[in-house]
């Protein structure tokens, strides 16, 4: 076996150097014994947006984008989707095993035990302007929930930790419907935990008065299957804020709003908005060569297509694809699905997009899925957050029992002034 070390040669100085490799990487700040002289500050590497830095090791999520793998703690996307609960796999995300039936039990009976919101956190909600964004009110209600509860800045505590991670699963689907409610001028209903995770969450949204809302089975199979497909997705940005706001040892609540922030934006939570902004665009189905022809005359973007760490089909867009033939028999066929569909035939055949490795990502059918079952598509970033938020939980709980992980704090490259004398404003010109 070969030596486990890389040699550099410093062509400053000629000196050699040999740096340990572990898990396919150097140690950073072994490049810091690279030095023209004593006073040298030592090798630093230059990488912004982190395309080529690992910022911590984990054992939660695995992904190769160039063969389109997707698992969670070893399990495929694929089997966990078509068999598995959201609340299954919560579970697993967290402790690293599928639960038993008895674990299972027991883990929804305790989460259903933190879906209600303290009366003032409604209140708090009740102080939005009336067409407030809701994942403005998301992220503001859930960074508010640390203000309750106090004790959730002793993170070390392992039973006071498991209690904040109960408290966010279970009220992340409250806060969330009660902000779809704010925006549509209704009344908030109440959890009722007679139902599933999901029935819950779409009773909240949608109940008018009695009887009950009664929660179509493919609605619930398919919110099911999307916030499985959205639970977590290795180091992206949201999960990366979680992890470096978390480094500096705040509470999860506050922590967990930083993350949701992150997400709002529109190149991460929400892209799938962009793709029906997109379609909207193309109009009908005639005009989508032109669109392809623009997109590659550079006039355009292909939104929903391509992936920073994907090359290859995203196994998410995979499921999802089977997903939306399933809801479309059941609600219509939207006219954007056969816009979709041709775009993506003629892009996944035409060579300047397979050479560019630009397939679908989980992006371009989710929100014609959440539109068809009658979200408003400023929700689908809080739609997002309510999966992710099991995930960010997940690496925030393991990034502070990682016992290499310090406060985040990154390194730069200074290229401003040497030192300047202060001159006086009257003197300045």
């Amino acid at each position: 076996m070969a030596n486990e070390t890389l040699t550099i040669t410093d062509n400053r100085t000629g000196k050699v150097y040999e740096l340990p490799i572990a898990h396919g990487t150097i140690h950073a700040t072994d490049l810091r014994k690279i030095k023209v002289n004593d006073d040298d500050f030592g090798m630093m590497t230059y990488d912004p947006a982190f395309m080529n830095t690992a910022s911590c090791k984990s054992t939660v999520t695995y992904i190769d984008g160039d063969k389109g793998i997707l698992r969670y703690r070893g399990y495929p996307i694929e089997q966990l989707a078509e068999q598995s609960s959201y609340l299954e796999v919560t579970y697993l995300l967290l402790y690293g095993e599928l639960p038993t039936a008895a674990q299972l039990q027991q883990w929804e009976s305790e989460i259903k035990q933190h879906t209600y919101i303290h009366e003032n956190v409604k209140k708090l909600m009740e102080g939005f302007r009336y067409d407030a964004h809701p994942m403005g009110m998301f992220i503001s209600t859930v960074a508010a929930l640390s203000t309750f509860y106090p004790e959730a800045n002793k993170i070390f505590a392992p039973e006071v930790r498991q209690k904040q991670i109960l408290r966010l699963i279970g009220k992340v689907p409250t806060i969330a419907a009660f902000s779809y409610r704010h925006i549509k001028g209704m009344p908030y209903v109440y959890p009722n935990n007679d139902l599933s995770f999901i029935q819950n969450f779409l009773n909240m949204m949608y109940s008018i008065g009695t009887p009950r809302y009664e929660v179509p089975a493919i609605f619930e199979k398919a919110l099911n299957i999307l916030f499985i497909l959205h639970a977590d997705h290795e180091q992206n940005c949201s999960t990366s804020a979680m992890r470096s706001v978390g480094s500096s040892h705040v509470d999860p609540y506050s922590a967990t709003a930083a993350a949701a922030a992150a997400l709002y934006g529109p190149l991460h939570g929400g892209a799938n908005e962009a793709v029906l902004r997109m379609l909207d665009h193309i109009g009908t189905i005639d005009q989508v060569p032109a669109f392809i022809e623009k997109v590659k005359k550079g006039e355009g973007r292909l939104m929903g297509f391509g992936h920073r760490v994907y090359k290859n089909y995203d196994p998410r867009a995979k499921v999802i694809k089977k997903l939306a033939d399933d809801v479309f028999k059941v609600t219509g066929v939207d006219p954007k699905l056969e816009i979709a569909l041709e775009l993506e035939r003629i892009a996944l055949s035409d060579e300047y997009f397979v050479k560019r490795k630009l397939y679908p990502n989980v992006d371009f059918y989710s929100g014609l899925i959440y539109k068809a079952m009658g979200f408003p598509t400023e929700f689908f970033p809080v739609l997002f957050a309510i999966p992710r938020t099991s995930g960010w939980i997940t690496h925030w709980q393991e990034m502070i029992l990682d016992e290499d992980q310090k406060i985040a704090r990154p390194r730069q490259i200074y290229l401003g002034h040497d030192t300047r004398d202060y001159v006086d404003i009257a003197k300045r010109k």
